[in-house]
C-alpha cells in the first residue's frame, strides 16, 4: 500500500480547515466547497485504504519524531480492521454533517469558522484512529476536546451554549489529567509509546502496574465517552448546533474513548479489578441514562441520554472481554445515531422548538416532514434493537459477549485467556444490558408517539398553536414543560420553507447502513474476518431475550400512551402527586411508567446538583477567598509599602530647603550631639 493514502486521510480535512478559515471572510462563496470536498475526499480515501488493506491484515509504519531521554515519540501509523472500519464511519458521518450544515446554518455569519472546526474535528478523529503512537494519539484526543468547546459554544450569544461548552471542556479535562499519567506510566512500563510495542509488552506480562494503568486510562475514557460519573457534560452539550451533536455523538469524540479501550484491551485483560470497575461503570451508565431519557422533554436531550446509554453497551462489551462486539455496536450506533440527530434537526426546523410536548400539540407534523418521519422511525427501530436492522445484530453481539463472560467463557478472541474476565463483570453487564434494552424500547416508542402521533384530544385541549410556518418562535418555544431541562439553539433555517435537499438526502444515505449493515456484515462473515475473527452472530437465547424485552418495552410505552391519551380525552389529570398545568395537556407515557422516579430522572437524578454541592461551590468559595486575600491583604501590603515609601520621601523632601545656613546649623547640632554622646 502507498503510505501517502493513509497519511492524506487526516491531512486533507486539516488542510481544508485551514483553507476554510483563511478564505471565509475574503471569499465566503468558497467556504462551503472547502468544507465539503476535503472531508468527502478523506472519506473516499479511507474506504480505499480499507479495501486495499483487506481482512486479517495490519500495517505498521513509523518515523521517530524526537528522542525524549526515555521512550521515543514516533509519527506512526497502525492500520488494521478496527481502524479501517471506524475511519470509514468517521468519513461518512463527517461528510453528511458538512453537507447538512450548508443548509442548516445557511445564514449564519460564522459558518466559515464553524465548518473549519468541523473539518479539524474530523482530522483529529482520523489521527486518533490511525495513530500507532500513544503521544500522537493524545494530540488528536486533545484537539477534539478544544474543537468540541468551540463548536458546542458556537451560539455564544446564548448563556446555555456558553455554560455548556465550558462544562464539556472542564469535565473532559478532569478525566484527561489521570489519562495523561496513565499513558506516561504505560510508556514507562512498556519502554515505548508505540501501540504494537505496548500490546507486545502486555501479552508478555511485562507491565508492572496493569491495574493502576487501566484505572488511570478509564478516567479519561469516562470523560471523553461520557460514562458515569463524568457523563453530565453530554446532555448539556445539546445547546450546540444539531449537526455538531450528530458528529460528536456518532463518530468522533465519544467514540474515541471506546476505541482506545478496544485498541488497548490486552492491557485491561491483565487486571480483573479494572474490568469489574468498567462493568459497574457501564451498568450504572446504561440504566441511569435510559431512565433519564424516558423523562426528558427536549428531543435532543432524549437522544443525548440515549448516546450515553449506548456507549455503556460498548463499554460493557469491553468489560466482557469482547472488543469485536463493542466496535460492531460502535459502528452500528454511529450510523443510526447520526441519522437520528440529523432527522431531529429537520423536525426542530419544522416545529421551531426542541420540546416534544410542544411538538405533540402541532397537528400534522409528520406530514410536514415526511423524510424525517420515516428516517427517524428507521433510526429508532435500530436503536430499539429490533430485527433486521443493524442495531439488533450489534446489541445481540453485546448481550452474547456478556453471556459468555458470565459463564466463564469470555470471547477474548486470542487477546488473553477467557479466565482473565471475571464472571462477576459478565453478570453485571448482562443484567444491566437486558434491563436497558427494555427501557430503550420504551423511551424510543415514547419519543416517536409524542412527536408525531399526538392524539386529537391533545390538540383540542391545548391552547391554540398556530402553524409553524407563521408562528411566533417565542410562543412555541415557551410552550415546553416548565420544569424540564431545555437547551434551545438559535434557529438558523426559515420554517416557512420546506427543508432543502441538503438536509434531506443525508438522512437516506445514513438510513442505508442503519438498515443493512448488520445483515451485510454477518451474512458472509466478512465483518468478523475484518476484526478479530470471532463470531458476531446472535445466539438463540440472547436473541429471543433481547428482542422480547425490546418488544415488551415498546408495548409498555404504547399502552401507557394510550392510557394517558384516554385520561387526557376524559379531562382527568395525569397520575402524579404534583403536575403542572402544561403537563396535563400532554399524554406522556413516561410519567406513567416512571411514577415517582419521573421528577428525579428528568433532572438526571440530581448528579449535577451533587457535583455543584461537593465541588463547584467549594471551589467557587475558595476562589472568592483567594480573591479577597489578594485584593484586601496582599494588595494592602503592596499598597502600604508604596504609601510608606511615599511618606518617607515627603519627610526627607521637607529637609531639603536649599538654605546653606540651615544645613550648617543642622551639621553643628549633629556634631554637638555626637560630642555629648561620646563624652557621656
Amino acid at each position: 500500500m502507498n503510505l501517502a493514502l493513509p497519511v492524506l486521510v487526516p491531512a486533507l480535512p486539516a488542510l481544508g480547515a485551514a483553507a476554510t478559515l483563511a478564505a471565509g471572510k475574503k471569499a465566503p462563496g468558497l467556504a462551503r466547497p472547502l468544507a465539503i470536498v476535503p472531508v468527502a475526499a478523506s472519506a473516499v480515501l479511507a474506504l480505499v485504504v480499507a479495501l486495499q488493506l483487506g481482512t486479517g491484515q495490519a500495517l505498521d509504519a513509523a518515523t521517530r519524531l524526537t528522542p525524549t531521554g526515555g521512550p521515543d515519540i514516533a509519527l506512526a501509523l497502525h492500520l488494521d480492521g478496527f481502524s479501517s472500519l471506524i475511519s470509514v464511519l468517521v468519513g461518512l458521518v463527517a461528510t453528511c454533517v458538512q453537507v447538512y450544515s450548508t443548509a442548516y446554518l445557511k445564514e449564519d455569519p460564522r459558518y466559515p469558522s464553524y465548518a473549519a472546526l468541523v473539518s479539524l474535528f474530523t482530522a483529529a478523529m482520523f489521527l486518533v484512529v490511525y495513530s500507532g503512537d500513544l503521544i500522537v494519539l493524545l494530540v488528536g484526543w486533545e484537539v477534539m476536546g478544544i474543537c468540541s468547546y468551540f463548536l458546542i459554544g458556537h451560539h455564544w450569544e446564548s448563556a446555555d451554549a456558553r455554560s455548556a461548552s465550558l462544562k464539556a471542556f472542564l469535565v473532559t479535562k478532569l478525566g484527561d489529567v489521570p489519562f495523561l499519567f496513565g499513558i506516561f506510566l504505560l510508556g514507562a512500563d512498556a519502554h515505548s509509546f508505540r501501540i504494537p510495542d505496548v500490546l507486545a509488552a502486555a501479552t508478555d506480562g511485562k507491565l508492572g502496574h496493569p491495574t493502576l494503568i487501566a484505572l488511570l486510562l478509564l478516567a479519561g475514557v469516562a470523560g471523553k465517552s461520557a460514562q458515569f460519573p463524568l457523563h453530565t457534560w453530554l446532555p448539556d452539550a445539546m445547546a450546540g448546533p444539531t449537526p455538531v451533536s450528530a458528529l460528536i455523538h456518532a463518530a468522533t469524540m465519544v467514540a474515541a474513548g471506546i476505541y482506545l479501550v478496544a485498541r488497548l484491551l490486552p492491557v485491561f485483560l491483565l487486571s480483573g479489578a479494572a474490568l469489574v470497575v468498567l462493568a459497574v461503570m457501564a451498568a450504572v451508565t446504561m440504566i441511569g441514562s435510559a431512565l433519564c431519557a424516558l423523562a426528558q422533554d427536549d428531543l435532543k436531550r432524549v437522544l443525548a441520554y440515549s448516546t450515553v446509554g449506548q456507549l455503556g453497551y460498548m463499554a460493557g462489551a469491553l468489560a466482557s472481554g469482547d472488543r469485536e462486539a463493542s466496535v460492531f455496536h460502535l459502528v452500528s450506533h454511529g450510523a443510526f445515531k447520526a441519522l437520528l440527530f440529523l432527522a431531529a434537526g429537520v423536525v426542530i426546523h419544522a416545529a421551531h422548538t426542541n420540546s416534544i410536548s410542544a411538538m405533540s400539540r402541532i397537528p400534522g407534523l409528520r406530514k410536514r416532514v415526511p423524510d424525517a418521519y420515516w428516517t427517524m422511525g428507521i433510526g429508532l427501530v435500530a436503536l430499539t434493537g429490533l430485527p433486521p436492522f443493524s442495531g439488533f445484530f450489534s446489541k445481540e453481539a453485546v448481550l452474547g459477549a456478556a453471556e459468555h463472560a458470565a459463564n466463564g467463557e469470555a470471547m477474548t478472541n486470542g487477546l488473553g485467556p477467557a479466565s482473565a474476565v471475571p464472571q462477576t463483570a459478565g453478570w453485571i453487564v448482562l443484567v444491566s444490558a437486558a434491563l436497558t434494552a427494555l427501557l430503550t424500547a420504551a423511551y424510543a416508542t415514547r419519543l416517536f408517539l409524542l412527536a408525531f402521533h399526538s392524539p386529537a384530544g391533545a390538540a383540542a385541549a391545548a391552547p391554540e398553536v398556530v402553524a409553524p410556518a407563521v408562528a411566533d418562535r417565542a410562543t412555541v418555544v415557551a410552550d415546553h414543560e416548565a420544569d424540564a431541562p431545555y437547551s434551545p439553539e438559535l434557529d438558523e433555517a426559515d420554517p416557512a420553507t420546506a427543508e432543502p435537499h441538503a438536509m434531506r438526502w443525508p438522512l437516506w444515505v445514513l438510513a442505508v447502513p442503519t438498515m443493512a449493515f448488520g445483515i451485510a456484515g454477518l451474512r458472509s462473515d466478512w465483518l468478523p474476518a475484518l476484526l478479530d475473527g470471532g463470531s458476531l452472530r446472535p445466539s438463540g437465547v440472547t436473541a429471543v431475550t433481547g428482542t422480547g424485552l425490546a418488544v415488551a418495552g415498546a408495548l409498555l410505552a404504547y399502552g401507557a400512551w394510550r392510557s394517558a391519551t384516554a385520561r387526557l380525552g376524559a379531562g382527568r389529570p395525569a397520575p402524579a402527586a404534583e403536575v403542572l398545568a402544561t403537563e396535563v395537556l400532554v399524554a406522556d407515557p413516561g410519567r406513567t411508567l416512571l411514577g415517582p422516579l419521573f421528577g428525579p430522572a428528568r433532572h438526571g437524578f440530581g448528579v449535577d446538583r451533587l457535583y455543584a454541592a461537593l465541588f463547584v461551590r467549594p471551589v467557587a468559595a475558595a476562589a472568592r477567598l483567594v480573591r479577597f486575600l489578594d485584593r484586601e491583604v496582599v494588595e494592602g501590603y503592596v499598597q502600604g509599602s508604596g504609601i510608606g515609601a511615599n511618606l518617607l520621601g515627603r519627610a526627607v523632601r521637607l529637609a531639603q530647603t536649599g538654605n546653606a545656613q540651615t544645613y550648617l546649623s543642622a551639621l553643628l547640632a549633629g556634631v554637638v550631639l555626637l560630642a555629648v554622646l561620646v563624652a557621656v
